[in-house]
């Protein structure tokens, strides 16, 4: 093979990727990884709920990981974005945004999502800091303080019942007409949740660390801690191009191996997953790797 073979191409080089990265490394699959350096949580100052690495900030973990990574002979690295991928009679050509090409008997996708955060003043200085997406991640830093809760239907509902074990003083903010059934507002009342159906005109903080939200209607509340329960979209359009199938929530479709209905596409981390953590990229990455590679040796023993 010459430098632009490879039995395995990885699309995105963060904690999914990775873990694959090296999973193949480890089975001496000749491997590249081709990765843009924009992970979605380049903002977030650490992470948690992740054994050993409790605490360490996503660039620590990550830098580490690559460096672990970079030991196997055989995993490549190339920094740059893939911008499109399509099937060959051999596997699959990878072109990135340079116009350069790489080809692969197999392909894994570890490109994550993208938040769509609203155009609202402090939301995008806060993301991922002090407006929150996930209580497992960092709930715990915000344990008994003055909460918001940015959501609306069944969704804010969820959130609700997770930061309530948290804090006791919990505010849920629809930015418009609540979309819940009565059953969730008793149940919301019943649990001393307010309910602010109000549009957000802004949000205060301090490098990141929320003091308060303005309203369109000039009332300003102070809190500590905002949750944020936002759209998103697929980082990158080469799932959608060749073919994958996805959920009614916008995630990859896979088995439980983290195999697409696109033979010889795998895909992993956040792309695929509602459980938007580091330890789970990093557990899906590690059985996308592996089932790479027993693909690999079944087309071939």
């Amino acid at each position: 093979m010459n430098e632009t073979e490879y039995e395995v191409i990885i699309i995105g080089g963060s904690y999914s990727g990775l873990s694959a990265a090296m999973a193949l490394g480890r089975s001496l699959r000749k491997t590249l990884v081709i990765d843009s350096g924009k992970p979605c949580n380049e903002q977030t100052p650490h992470s948690h709920n992740f054994l050993t690495q409790d605490g360490k900030s996503p660039k620590e973990i990550a830098e580490s990981a690559r460096k672990q990574v970079s030991e196997y002979e055989t995993i490549h690295f190339y920094n740059g974005k893939a911008v499109d991928a399509k099937k060959t009679e051999t596997g699959f050509e990878v072109t990135t945004e340079k116009e350069e090409k790489f080809h692969s008997k197999k392909l894994i996708i570890a490109t994550g999502i993208v938040d769509e955060i609203p155009n609202i003043k402090g939301f995008k200085e806060s993301w991922g800091i002090s407006l929150i997406h996930c209580p497992y991640c960092h709930g715990y830093e915000y344990k008994g303080k003055k909460t918001a809760i940015i959501a609306n239907g069944d969704k804010a509902v969820h959130i609700s019942s997770l930061v309530k074990n948290l804090t006791e003083d919990v505010t849920l903010i629809t930015r418009e007409e609540a979309n819940l059934t009565d059953e969730q507002r008793e149940k919301l009342k019943r649990n001393n949740i307010q309910i602010i159906e109000t549009e957000i005109s802004g949000l205060k903080h301090h490098n990141g660390i929320v003091e308060s939200i303005v309203f369109t209607d000039g009332t300003e509340i102070k809190f500590e801690a905002v949750y944020g329960a936002f759209p998103f979209h697929q980082h990158s359009e080469i799932p959608q191009n060749l073919g994958c199938e996805f959920t009614e929530f916008g995630h990859i479709k896979t088995d439980q191996f983290q195999k697409t209905n696109v033979p010889g596409v795998f895909v992993c981390g956040d792309n695929s997953s509602m459980m938007r953590s580091v330890s789970n990229a990093v557990m899906t990455g590690n059985v996308a790797g592996a089932m790479v590679n027993m693909e690999l040796v079944t087309d071939c023993f």
